[in-house]
């Protein structure tokens, strides 16, 4: 049975069951990885690596395409490891294009930064505990 978000006293956790009340959803990030805790390292380094790599792609983007492709990537990347608001802020990222959306697209690319600067923080943080 699946539960939905007012139905259930944690706010934090969407209706599919993502807990988004701290940058990784650690709970999906152990079972995407199988409990395997150098696998959940892993990831979560690769995640880290990637994730600039797309940030800049965003921000050197010349095309609509370019842009979308750089903000999909990102989305996956996030999801994989259960950053769920940054997989939320580049799915809105993919949806910008157009000329009109520059402003936009430069206060999206800002949050993203915010978003993946907290992440990487927090996987810092996470890595150093273990």
């Amino acid at each position: 049975m699946q539960l939905n978000a007012s139905a259930t006293p944690d706010r934090a956790k969407l209706s599919t069951g993502r807990n988004t009340s701290r940058p990784i959803d650690l709970v999906h990030l152990s079972r995407y990885t199988l409990g395997d805790r150098s696998l959940e390292q892993e990831a979560l380094e690769l995640f880290c690596s990637q994730s600039m790599v797309y940030l800049d792609r965003l921000a050197n983007a010349d095309s609509d395409k370019a842009w979308a492709d750089a903000a999909h990537s990102l989305k996956g990347s996030a999801r994989a490891v259960g950053a769920w608001r940054v997989a939320e802020a580049a799915a809105a990222a993919e949806a910008l294009s157009g000329e009109a959306l520059m402003q936009d697209r430069k206060d999206t690319l800002d949050r993203l930064q915010r978003l993946l600067e907290e992440t990487k923080s927090y996987v810092k943080s996470l890595l150093a505990e273990r």
